[in-house]
């Protein structure tokens, strides 16, 4: 069968992952994982912990409520796992049924309780937000349900349609339409509402307890290190970015080798880590260090990146902290993803000739 196919050419790979240093996070995420009986994920586990040879500081697995049983959280607590995430949307009935969601409000709670009896104390809930009819009441009904159940981690995200789906297919007839600036008042409003409930505001989408931040994430927008098994999964490892076969098939083929076929490979230049560094720093709590950069990259183009930061904070954008810390305002982040556009557009032909020019 296709799942013990799957199963099989996990275990295969991981053997060929020969990483340089000790593994701290694992995320078992980007599907549903909760969908494996719990004797699968046992076995996908000890694969894991034969590649790793103990246990990660930080080990989460993604579930959705109708997937959470007490037997599977037993076998993931035994095998190490210490970070749940569970994909909640919305605690209301109907807009669960409009996102075409298989659980129901009662799931949620019998889920969580049994997730916290297990012992697990790190849980993360997945919020959905800007959702089609969503009031501004709707929208702290699901926020004030999540502080109460008081996981240690939120995670909020506008509604994305994607193409040849319900939802997008509602959107181009125009049954269900966009208002951007309503969905920027759902925004700040869940920004305020949660950092008024003790929670650190630490990445656009994410907010945490004290010591709560997900630490996979956090290697991943610091642009660090990470190796992906499966199909589709993405790697930066040794300075080259790339992703295994999208084709079951394919994929499986190619692990019978170390030679794991990979696809859309980039060889990483220090301007595009720079980049990325840049665009995914800003989107942090902590945003960009200039002292952090002129330590990791031996070619900063200081001038130019300090003139885009202080256009960002003549607009209100960003503010700058000294002679080093840039953060985002309240108003650039609701407008993160078109300052990284024009970072790209606009500093970055620059920034690639002066790295050029001091390499000559």
């Amino acid at each position: 069968m296709d799942l013990d196919r799957y199963l099989a050419g996990i275990e295969r790979e991981l053997r060929w992952v020969r990483p340089d240093r000790p593994i701290d996070t694992v995320f078992f995420g980007g599907g549903t994982p909760g969908l494996l009986p719990a004797k699968d994920l046992v076995r996908l586990g000890e694969a894991v912990l034969k590649m790793a040879g103990q246990p990660p500081l930080e080990w989460t697995v993604e579930m959705a409520p109708s997937t959470v049983k007490p037997d599977k959280l037993k076998v993931l607590r035994d095998l190490g796992v210490n970070r749940i995430s569970m994909g909640v949307q919305s605690f209301q009935e109907s807009f669960l049924e409009g996102l075409g969601r298989l659980h129901r409000p009662n799931q949620i709670y019998q889920a969580y309780n049994w997730i916290r009896e297990a012992g697990f104390e790190n849980v993360n809930l997945d919020l959905m937000i800007a959702l089609p009819g969503q009031s501004a009441d709707d929208l702290k009904k699901d926020l004030e349900e999540a502080c109460r159940l008081d996981p240690e981690h939120l995670s909020t995200y506008c509604l994305t349609f994607e193409e040849d789906t319900a939802l997008w297919v509602k959107l181009s007839q125009g049954i269900i339409k966009q208002d951007i600036e309503k969905d920027a008042d759902l925004y700040e409003l869940t920004w305020e509402y949660l950092t008024n409930t003790d929670y650190e505001h630490y990445e656009i989408s994410n907010f945490s307890k004290p010591g709560f931040a997900c630490a996979h994430n956090l290697n991943t927008w610091k642009m660090k290190e990470w190796i992906g098994v499966g199909p589709s999964a993405a790697s930066q490892y040794q300075n080259v970015r790339y992703s295994n076969q999208a084709d079951l098939d394919g994929w499986l083929n190619h692990t019978e080798t170390p030679a794991v076929e990979r696809c859309e490979v980039q060889h990483l230049a220090e301007v595009d880590l720079l980049e990325d560094s840049v665009i995914f720093g800003l989107r942090t709590g902590q945003g960009v260090s200039m002292k952090d950069l002129n330590k990791r990259f031996s070619n900063l183009p200081s001038i130019y990146l300090w003139y885009f930061f202080k256009s960002l904070e003549s607009d209100g954008l960003a503010s700058i902290e000294g002679e080093d810390a840039v953060k985002l305002t309240l108003k650039g982040k609701l407008v993160a993803d078109r300052i990284a556009v024009e970072f790209l557009e606009l500093a970055l032909s620059r920034i690639t000739h002066r790295m050029c020019v001091n390499k000559e």
